[in-house]
């Protein structure tokens, strides 16, 4: 069995004097590709134009010697992976603990026995070998990891956005009502982020949950009954007191779906926050707790302003949408009534942006038609 590998490896041997540059070549041509140099400049010079597999690297030179060559190996980051082993007269212990500190991987004192020699360089190839193959494996599993978190990512997706849907379908709103106001969402909490209030909550991955769970705030809706959800108009008292369960039908839904997958997921607490507390106001007069202020969660009072803002610009069968400047009044009249006034703040500095992701997803002719059709046949 040939102990050597079939493709011959390059070693680069370092030393100042010949006699050790031919001896140390001569024992390792057989089984490498032997590259020599007489000075450590040169040596970094073969390196930096042609790399080799190893280098067997002698301490006394003149002008540059071993530890200062390995010290600027090590430092280059197209370097520092070769393997370098110490052949030295230098046979003091303190010596060979600095080679080995300077990230040597051996460190061979002469005279040299030439089996110990060709079975230590050996060795390390085999290591090199092995930790190549090991860095490909954990590359690969990496891969796979990574390809697995983005199918479950986008099976989460799917399934937030066909809950979503459902809830929708059941509603007199459209469809695109979820896309303006998981954007209208996103784009609050970007500008958000670096307000002290909310900063150390809306991190990057919080508002890509948020944007991804804001589908989800009226999922709840699917409890209430057609006679009430499909009215158009205003609400009688007893009407309006059954609509304003659809928070709390919401929250027990995710809830329950939590209990029963025994794991406590983050974008399932966000999306629970998204749902009960989006009718939350900030002077305590909203539902279904009548919370106020900073005891409302972030995200419901991201969704509230959200959810308020295009139902008032966003036509429907019995009425139609509001213009920007007339929903805007609405929105200010509300601050530090309705909504938080950090949040009511970023509306304004945002309001070009609004208005481009209403007209992104404004809903298309056909869109009302088939709603008022439906409407029609449920009534």
């Amino acid at each position: 069995m040939d102990l050597f590998p079939s493709v011959k490896s390059t070693v680069l041997v370092v030393d100042d004097t010949p006699a050790n540059l031919s001896l140390v070549a001569g024992l390792l041509q057989p089984h490498y590709t032997v590259k020599a140099a007489n000075h450590g400049a040169k040596a970094l010079k073969i390196v930096q134009e042609d790399p080799p597999d190893m280098i067997l690297l002698d301490i006394l030179m003149p002008d540059m010697d071993g530890y200062e060559v390995i010290r600027r190996l090590k430092a280059d980051p197209a370097t520092q992976h070769i393997p370098v082993i110490f052949l030295t007269s230098q046979t003091e212990s303190e010596d060979e603990e600095l080679g080995l500190e300077l990230g040597a991987v051996d460190y061979i004192t002469r005279p040299i026995n030439p089996r110990i020699l060709l079975s230590r360089v050996r060795a390390h190839f085999y290591e090199v070998a092995n930790s190549r193959a090991m860095r490909i494996n954990n590359e690969y599993l990496e891969f796979e990891v990574a390809k697995r978190t983005r199918q479950l990512e986008a099976l989460q997706d799917v399934a937030i956005l066909a809950l979503a849907s459902l809830a929708e379908t059941r509603d007199i709103d459209t469809g695109n009502h979820l896309r303006r106001t998981q954007n209208y969402v996103r784009v609050l909490a970007e500008y958000l982020s670096s307000n002290p209030r909310f900063s150390e909550f809306l991190t990057p991955d919080m508002i890509t949950i948020l944007y991804k769970c804001a589908p989800l705030h009226d999922i709840g809706k699917v409890g209430i009954p057609d006679k009430i959800l499909l009215k158009p108009g205003r609400y009688q008292p007893e009407e309006f007191e059954i609509m304003k369960k659809h928070p709390t039908l919401g929250r027990d839904a995710i809830d329950g779906a939590q209990k029963i997958s025994g794991e406590s997921v983050d974008f399932l607490e966000i999306a629970k926050d998204i749902v009960y507390s989006h009718h939350e106001k900030w002077d305590g007069s909203g539902y279904p707790l009548g919370l106020a202020g900073d005891a409302i969660p972030i995200a419901g009072r991201l969704m509230a302003l959200a959810d308020v803002y295009d139902a008032l610009i966003s036509p429907r069968v019995y009425k139609a949408g509001m213009p920007h400047a007339q929903a805007e009044a609405i929105i200010v009249e509300g601050r530090a009534r309705h909504f938080d006034p950090d949040i009511v703040d970023a509306f304004l500095a945002l309001k070009q942006e609004f208005q481009d992701i209403a007209i992104r997803y404004a809903d298309s002719d056909q869109d009302l038609a088939q709603k008022a059709e439906f409407l029609s046949a449920a009534i």
